[in-house]
């Protein structure tokens, strides 16, 4: 390393930056960040338990929709009647306009609006799910839940 001691008859302050500390910090910061980063990536291996649920309170203005897939065709059922995309779209449209007519209109205190549960088979392809609630929020839906069959013996959990 080199030093300016100011020989050589120039009264004028030295203008260099001496880069040797900033490459020094720079350097351990570097070593630091390839020790630490392995550290916070790993995780914690953990059981999950296999089906969490709370009892669904059923009501009337709810609505219910299953969905099956096999072959590649999903179908959703509202109720217990067949429906296309398109007629999935329009009926969820025309039901949470007349729930919200219902309760007074969009502007009115205490507005509780309906909830989808939907009932998956197993077996059926995610597509065909994830279809059906980008479907039901585009509607205009903000509670989407899904209904599933406990296992046997199994107690409520609230989380």
């Amino acid at each position: 390393m080199a030093m300016s001691v100011g020989e050589g008859g120039d009264e004028a302050p030295m203008s260099d930056i001496n880069t040797t500390p900033l490459v020094d910090v720079m350097l351990v910061l570097l070593i630091i960040f390839l020790i630490a980063v392995p550290v916070v990536i790993q995780t914690v291996d953990l059981q999950l338990p296999k089906v969490q649920f709370e009892p669904t309170t059923t009501k009337p203005e709810n609505v219910s929709l299953s969905v099956t897939g096999s072959n590649g065709q999903c179908q959703v059922f509202w109720g217990m009647t067949p429906v296309s995309s398109k007629e999935l779209l329009d009926r969820a449209v025309a039901k949470l306009k007349a729930e919200i007519d219902r309760q007074g209109g969009p502007n009115a205190a205490g507005l509780e609006l309906p909830e989808v549960h939907i009932r998956g088979d197993v077996n059926t392809p995610y597509r065909c799910i994830g279809g059906t609630i980008y479907t039901m929020q585009m509607a205009g839906f903000a509670k989407v839940g899904f209904i599933s069959e406990p296992e046997a013996g199994s107690a409520n959990v609230r989380l």
